[in-house]
């Protein structure tokens, strides 16, 4: 197998896909834009042209960027990784660009923005995108991935609020947004589907190595872990309007899978920090708590469904890290045992 490039080499590579990327989008601009001036944000914008090529951009720079970095044969599961990881990134280059310029809108209100300016200005959010997308790629580990799932599901759900043709869809449930049959509902099923996708993929990558005195507890909390994924991605493929029974019991049987892997995850892995343990009984006790708030009538649905969801991807992320620091400290145990066998063996 081809060794993996060094860093120099991985820095000129994206230097030159950012602008490679500042080329293309800057003459795509051109004709787009006819050199003729454009709104900041809105339909025919620059921040919508610019958002739209970004996101673009990030997908292949995203898949360039893994091709070079792991070089190899793919499996299916590594196809279907990749492909959730680059619309992932699509999605956060897409959005966040989005509200960059709507942003500036309400900043420069009325202003429009001359032709060189919006050529120029497409070329470098496109450059910055291909520049972000390929270190990304090339550069993935636990920590980066738990922070593209939290950043790609916020953004996400936040999205397909905003998008929502019915301004009052909170006062059923959050699922609502995915019955609407509009671009919010879109959102909200394709953020849900891919986030699973995302949570599999941490999954198997999150237990892999992590040491424990149980001999089935690695592969039970990888399972809980993959199960919670596929129940979230099973969500958004069953809209509640449509498959209500399939929809709630997949939603329930993730906050299930959830409680278990809290509750029997200091026999499992018995090296885990208490700290960590107790924190995850408290996340648990909340949201049985939320429930009981919303079965007497004093929660909507809507409010314990985003806090209950929130608790839970926080503590999958701060699982990650604490997995990883159990790794380090074994690891940096057997190094201090190594090296005081040799000093006295000197």
């Amino acid at each position: 197998m081809t060794p993996a490039p060094r860093e120099r080499t991985l820095e000129s590579i994206s230097l030159a896909l950012g602008a490679a990327a500042f080329v293309v989008v800057a003459l795509t601009a051109m004709i787009a834009f006819r050199f003729q001036p454009a709104p900041i944000a809105g339909p025919g914008s620059v921040g919508q042209f610019a958002a739209v090529s970004s996101a673009l951009v990030a997908i292949v720079a995203f898949v360039g960027g893994r091709l070079v970095a792991r070089r190899g044969r793919y499996g299916a599961l590594d196809i279907v990784d990749l492909a959730a990881l680059a619309f992932a990134h699509a999605v956060i280059a897409l959005l966040s660009w989005t509200l960059v310029s709507v942003i500036f809108e309400q900043a420069f209100i009325g202003a429009e923005v001359f032709p060189i300016a919006a050529i120029v200005l497409s070329g470098a959010v496109a450059a910055v995108t291909a520049y972000v997308a390929f270190f990304s790629a090339t550069h993935m580990d636990l920590d980066l991935l738990a922070i593209i799932l939290a950043t790609f599901l916020v953004e996400g759900i936040v999205a397909s609020m905003l998008t929502a043709t019915d301004p009052l869809w909170w006062q059923q449930h959050l699922s609502s947004l995915g019955v609407t049959g509009d671009v919010s509902s879109l959102a909200f099923n394709l953020t849900l589907i891919v986030a699973g996708i995302i949570v599999t993929t941490l999954a198997r990558a999150a237990t892999a190595g992590i040491p424990t005195t149980h001999p089935q507890g690695i592969a039970r909390v990888r399972l809980s872990l993959i199960l919670v994924g596929v129940f979230l991605a099973f969500v958004g493929v069953f809209p509640v309007d449509d498959w209500f029974w399939i929809h709630t019991a997949f939603a329930s049987g993730m906050a299930v899978v959830y409680a278990v892997l809290v509750i029997r995850l200091p026999v499992w892995i018995p090296g885990m920090a208490r700290t960590f343990i107790y924190l995850g009984w408290v996340f648990l006790a909340v949201v049985v708590a939320l429930g009981v708030f919303y079965a007497i009538g004093y929660y909507t649905l809507t409010a314990v469904e985003l806090v209950a969801g929130t608790l839970v991807f926080t503590w999958i992320i701060l699982f990650i890290r604490s997995a990883a620091a159990l790794q380090q400290d074994l690891g940096q145990e057997g190094v201090d045992a190594a090296r005081t066998a040799a000093s006295r063996a000197g």
